[in-house]
C-alpha cells in the first residue's frame, strides 16, 4: 500500500557523494525527509526520496558539503506528461480498459466439482437446457433458482452450491452415496400419495420377481405370506387394508395404510454376454502430424504445415483457456493437436483374451449387483464358443429385497358381502 501511495505522489532515485553522506542522511531524518532503499556503493550512496523531500535538500547539501544527482524519476507525476505526447497509446489503453471491463460482465468458464455418477457432459447439457451457457451475462444467472433446479432434476444430488467468481461459474454438488435423499424420498411419497388417491387410500406391497421368501419384517400392514413361501411376480406380500372386526368376528370396516416391510426373496438370475470371433483393431503406423490450435468460444482455428493425407487418424488435442487473474477467464483457448495415422487390422480373439474380457465384465456386473444390496449365494459361469461368437452364460442364486407399492383396492365388509349375495339370489329367483 505504501509503495502505491509513493507511486501516486512520485519519487526520484538519487546518488549522493562528497564530504559526509552519512551526515546528509542524518539531517534528512531530522527534517522529516523520508529516505528508503538506501544502498552503499563505496564512494557514493543511492537512495529514493519523494519529490517534496527532494525540493528541501538545497540547504542540507550546502551544509554537509555533499553533491546530489538524480538517477531515475518514478511515479505518476512523471508518467502522465510523457503519455500526453502519446495520444494514440492513451486511446488504446483506455479502449483496452473498457473492453476488459465489458468482458468481465460475462461468464466465460463453468467449473463443476463433486459429480461422480453424473458426467460433466450431462451437467453441461442440463445447463444449456436451462439457458445457462458460456458467454451469457453474469447478471442473468439466478443462483438460487439454479441450485433448486439441480436438486430437482438430479435425484442423486443431495446438496449443491453455485457462485460466480470473476468470469467463472462454480458449481459444487454432493451426491448421495449411502441411503436415500430425504428431499427425493419426500417427492416419491408425494407422488405415491397422488397415485393412491386415484385408486383409493392406502397401498399394498407386491412381489417384483418370482422367488422364495427368506426374510420378512413387517412394520405396517397385514402380511399375506410367510418365510419359506414361494411367491410369483405381482403377488401381494403385505396388504395395506387392515380389517376391524365386530364381536362376532365379522369385518366391521377396513382401515387403509401404506404397507411397509423389509422382505427378502431367494431367486435365480440368469445373464449372458457375447463376443464376436473376429474384431478390428487399430494399429498405428507411427506417422503423425502436429498442428497449433487457437480457439475463440467454440470456433477453432488450426495452423499446420501441409495437409493431412491419412485415411484414418486419431486427433489428440490439448487446449488451455486463457485467464488474466485467478478467476478472470477469457473466451480464448490455445494449444496443440497431434494427428496419428492408423490402419484397421482384422484380429481373432484368443482364448486368453476372451477370458480376460469376460472376467472384467463379470466383475463389473457383480459389483453392480452388490451396490444394489443383492447378495449372491451361488454362481455358475460357463464360456462357450460356436461358429459365430463366444458366449458367457451366468447363472446366479441371489437374495434381494423385494416389494413394490401399488394402490390398495377398496374391500367389502362382511355385511356388504352378505347384502350383495342376497341381492344376487333375489335376482336369480323366478317370479311366481
Amino acid at each position: 500500500m505504501l509503495q502505491f501511495i509513493q507511486y501516486l505522489k512520485g519519487y526520484v532515485t538519487i546518488m549522493v557523494w562528497g564530504y559526509s553522506p552519512e551526515r546528509f542522511m542524518n539531517l534528512c531524518s531530522n527534517h522529516d525527509i523520508l529516505l528508503w532503499n538506501i544502498e552503499s556503493h563505496g564512494e557514493y550512496y543511492t537512495m529514493c526520496i519523494t519529490v517534496k523531500g527532494f525540493k528541501k535538500l538545497k540547504g542540507i547539501v550546502k551544509k554537509t558539503g555533499t553533491k546530489v544527482a538524480i538517477q531515475k524519476r518514478c511515479g505518476l507525476p512523471f508518467f502522465v506528461p510523457k503519455m500526453k505526447r502519446r495520444k494514440i497509446f492513451l486511446i488504446g489503453l483506455a479502449g483496452s480498459l473498457i473492453f476488459w471491463m465489458w468482458m468481465s460482465t460475462f461468464i466465460w468458464a463453468v467449473d463443476i466439482t463433486g459429480n461422480y455418477s453424473v458426467s460433466e457432459d450431462i451437467f453441461m447439457d442440463f445447463l444449456m437446457e436451462n439457458d445457462i451457457y458460456v458467454g451469457m451475462k453474469r447478471k442473468k444467472v439466478n443462483i438460487e433458482e439454479l441450485e433448486k433446479k439441480i436438486r430437482q432434476d438430479f435425484e442423486i444430488v443431495t446438496w449443491t452450491s453455485a457462485k460466480i467468481d470473476g468470469t467463472r461459474l462454480e458449481i459444487q454438488v454432493r451426491e448421495n452415496e449411502v441411503g436415500g435423499n430425504p428431499e427425493v424420498e419426500g417427492k416419491k411419497e408425494d407422488r405415491m400419495e397422488t397415485e393412491l388417491e386415484k385408486g383409493g387410500a392406502g397401498s399394498d406391497l407386491v412381489a417384483e420377481e418370482d422367488g422364495v421368501i427368506v426374510s420378512m419384517v413387517t412394520r405396517q400392514g397385514v402380511p399375506q405370506v410367510s418365510i419359506g413361501m414361494e411367491v410369483k411376480k405381482g403377488d401381494i406380500l403385505v396388504s395395506g387394508s387392515v380389517p376391524v372386526y365386530n364381536e362376532d368376528a365379522t369385518v366391521k370396516f377396513y382401515q387403509y395404510y401404506d404397507a411397509d416391510a423389509d422382505i427378502y426373496i431367494r431367486r435365480q438370475l440368469k445373464y449372458k454376454e457375447e463376443l464376436p470371433l473376429h474384431y478390428e483393431k487399430k494399429e498405428y503406423t507411427g506417422e503423425e502430424k502436429k498442428e497449433m490450435v487457437f480457439a475463440v468460444m467454440d470456433k477453432d482455428f488450426v495452423f499446420r504445415l501441409g495437409k493431412i493425407n491419412y485415411e484414418n487418424f486419431d486427433k489428440v488435442t490439448d487446449k488451455k483457456q486463457l485467464k488474466l487473474l485467478k478467476n478472470f477467464y477469457l473466451p480464448l483457448y490455445f494449444g496443440s493437436s497431434i494427428n496419428r495415422e492408423y490402419v484397421w487390422k482384422d484380429n481373432i480373439y484368443t482364448k486368453e483374451e476372451v477370458k480376460t474380457i469376460f472376467s472384467e465384465k463379470l466383475i463389473k456386473y457383480i459389483a453392480g449387483l452388490e451396490e444394489k444390496g443383492v447378495q449372491i449365494i451361488k454362481k455358475n459361469v460357463t464360456i462357450n464358443k460356436n461358429q459365430k461368437k463366444w458366449q458367457m452364460n451366468m447363472d446366479f442364486q441371489i437374495v434381494e429385497k423385494t416389494g413394490k407399492s401399488v394402490a390398495a383396492p377398496p374391500k367389502m365388509t362382511t355385511e356388504e358381502i352378505s347384502e350383495k349375495e342376497e341381492g344376487e339370489i333375489a335376482v336369480q329367483q323366478p317370479e311366481d
